[in-house]
């Protein structure tokens, strides 16, 4: 079911009891709060006012199920719907007291979206992959879900027991305090129909925790998934709860309220078994609620779009809510980032007419449908590079209109530097590898910077390099000085050489495997630099033939004039090594000329300044982490950092001598 162990229930102290914390009005005979499951009938009413709202936008099925799974239903009649703003629209929202099992988890937990296997890969179709993207209902604000509903249940499980271990919550001795938000769904399942349900956008974690403290007698729950027949009682899974109807979820509700109060009410005995019984009893209605604020419609500002862009609406919340103490890695925010960056694009006309615009989106975001979509645009599906490469070209696309989409994606304002481009793009092209090889090591090479100006600044179009004859032929059109054809090659040879090890993140043993000082650059400005080369363009070919053959790449043998073989004790890290000192220095050997040019040692001079440079910029992020693990607060004395200031601004100055201006991007 999972990869994870589901922790058990935790003991609690036996000296003390929990408490039942009041969440209605209602007292029982005796005076002291109890919960009581509302009957239908008073949930009518609420039904009829929200079916009548002009800001509701959900099927009566919908609002049903949103009013029964209330603790106070009456509540819900004459309830204020608010409006929050979102880049294209509003979405209406409402907020109240709901059960926790009448709610089920995310689909997705978006905060694992770099550890998934996507489609993207050729060789995923044997492993579990990550879902697709969630589907607008045509009239509706609910997110349409397309997979089979086994992979959904499948996958809130997982994320489930992911969830119970990687971010325990307080839930239990205390009620769930910050609320939950959610969303109306609707599954396809293998019949075509669809099941209603709601489901968290925000709070995966503290539902998960309130459904983890919620035992169940066995019988209560589909036995299908259980397990050990030796056990009593059971905890509910997402999958449980889900393929329930709203009638048994409700029912299973009121046996669970039933059932924890009947435990406190038994006489105390004042043993620990009996405290600590109690304490679980207690703990099970308390987590048996949770506040919550449901998305209940959506207006797009251009009307006739009506609930297309509403998924992109819902996933935006995701990088602005507050997730509590486990926020999302910077792998996952760029995820989903360029997740709605492609999204955005199609639906603004940039990925071109919707014949090639769908097929486009599939292929870029690379959750499904990504082979027949690389076939309808004239690529080999088999090739990950391809893929990889066309991610890279639609997003160093530039243009004013493209640009201000791109950054308001991005929360950003100013210029779309390459630096803003880089995250998305890396995100987005590793999924091209998820499930083929481990990931990390190319990440944080391709995370110093895997873009060159070049890229931005001249239009180029992905073919479909597919064979040795084409990267030959690809090769020629570069050595003949066709810009587009060169940083096609220097696209596909730095995927290539970065996802065969062999292209990497400089090291701090570099120079040692080199010889010589090497060039500390980020990988896109190695692969300008190779480009530069004939030996450089050399290497790149023959690294994309080599590497999708499964071979590894060659060296260039200066004194022979040709590729060879790497050496039988090379590592990656000494190709990589050897590989930046090339680009510094050139190829030739230390005999085979005089010196270098006045050019060349211009360069030298460069690189040496960049290099300096980037080690300051170290050294200053090494002082702030260092406050921060101190938490120190105050600030440097200006007496202090005076002459650095001083230093920076001169350099800032010297330099703007001697180059060209920031280039306009808007």
């Amino acid at each position: 079911m999972s990869d994870t162990m589901i922790p058990e229930l935790e003991p609690v102290d036996t000296d003390t009891e929990v408490r039942v914390i009041p969440v209605t009005d209602f007292r029982n005979a005796d005076g002291e709060f109890e919960h009581r499951l509302p009957p239908l009938s008073a949930t009518t009413r609420a039904e009829e006012y929200l079916q009548q709202h002009p800001d509701v936008n959900l099927s009566a099925d919908g609002i049903r199920r949103l009013v029964q799974g209330a603790v106070e239903p009456q509540q819900l009649e004459g309830i204020r719907v608010e409006r929050h703003r979102v880049e294209n629209g509003w979405l209406m929202v409402i907020s109240y007291r709901a059960y926790s099992p009448m709610v089920s988890l995310a689909i997705e937990n978006d905060r694992l979206l770099t550890e998934a296997s996507y489609s993207a890969d050729p060789h995923a179709t044997d492993v579990r992959t990550a879902l697709a993207m969630p589907e607008p209902h045509s009239t509706h604000a609910v997110l349409v879900h397309p997979d089979r509903y086994k992979d959904i249940l499948e996958s809130v499980d997982r994320s489930a027991s992911r969830v119970l271990v990687d971010n325990p919550q307080e839930v239990g001795e205390r009620l769930v305090e910050r609320p939950l938000m959610l969303v109306p769904a609707t599954f396809k399942s293998e019949s075509g129909e669809p099941a209603e349900d709601l489901t968290a956008v925000d709070g995966n974690c503290r539902l998960a925790f309130c459904h983890h403290r919620i035992p169940v007698p066995r019988g209560w729950v589909d036995d299908s998934l259980i397990g050990d027949e030796s056990k009593k009682t059971v905890e509910m899974r997402p999958s449980h709860l889900m393929r329930m109807s709203l009638h048994r979820r409700r029912e299973l509700v009121r046996k669970v309220i039933k059932s924890a109060h009947k435990r406190l009410k038994d006489p105390r005995t004042g043993t620990p078994a009996d405290i600590t019984a109690r304490n679980k009893a207690a703990m099970t209605l308390n987590a048996v609620t949770i506040p919550v604020t449901v998305i209940v419609g959506y207006r797009d500002d251009n009307a006739d779009r009506g609930m297309q862009r509403f998924p992109a609406a819902v996933r935006s919340l995701l990088l602005r809510m507050n997730t509590g103490g486990k926020v999302f890695a910077d792998g996952a925010k760029n995820a989903v980032k360029a997740e709605e960056i492609i999204n955005g694009l199609h639906d603004e006309g940039f990925l071109g007419a919707e014949a090639q615009a769908q097929p486009m989106r599939d292929a870029l975001i690379g959750r499904g449908n990504v082979a027949s979509s690389m076939e309808k645009l004239g690529f080999n599906p088999t090739l990950p590079d391809l893929r990889f490469a066309l991610v890279l070209q639609q997003l160093t696309y530039t243009s004013p209109l493209f640009n201000s989409l791109v950054r308001s994606k991005l929360q950003t304002e100013g210029y779309l530097v390459l630096s803003r481009r880089n995250g998305p793009i890396v995100e987005l092209g590793l999924r091209s590898y998820s499930a083929s090889m481990p990931t990390n090591s190319p990440r944080t090479a391709l995370e110093t910077g895997c873009l060159w100006q070049d890229l931005v600044t001249n239009s180029w179009p992905v073919e479909n390099v597919d064979t040795d004859d084409k990267v030959d032929e690809l090769l020629v059109r570069a050595d003949a000085g066709q810009t587009q054809a060169a940083l096609l090659l220097g696209v596909l040879g730095m995927i290539s050489l970065v996802m065969s090890g062999h292209l990497m993140a400089a090291a701090g043993s570099a120079e040692a495997d080199a010889g010589t000082t090497i060039a500390r650059t980020n990988i896109g400005l190695i692969i300008k630099g190779l480009l530069d080369k004939a030996e450089g363009r050399q290497i790149l070919a023959d690294a994309i033939k080599r590497v999708r053959t499964g071979l590894a790449p060659r060296w260039w043998d200066a004194e022979k004039e040709e590729l060879v073989e790497q050496s039988g004790n090379w590592r990656g890290s000494t190709y990589n090594a050897k590989l930046r000192s090339a680009v510094r220095h050139g190829w030739k050997t230390a005999g085979a000329r005089k010196g270098k040019t006045d050019a060349e040692r211009e360069a030298d001079a460069l690189t040496l300044f960049q290099e300096q440079l980037g080690t300051s910029l170290d050294r200053l992020r090494d002082l702030m982490e260092l406050r921060d693990q101190n938490s120190t607060v105050g600030k440097l004395a200006w007496t202090e950092v005076e002459a650095s200031f001083t230093q920076l601004e001169h350099i800032a100055d010297d330099l703007r001598l001697v180059s060209e201006p920031k280039p306009r991007t808007r």
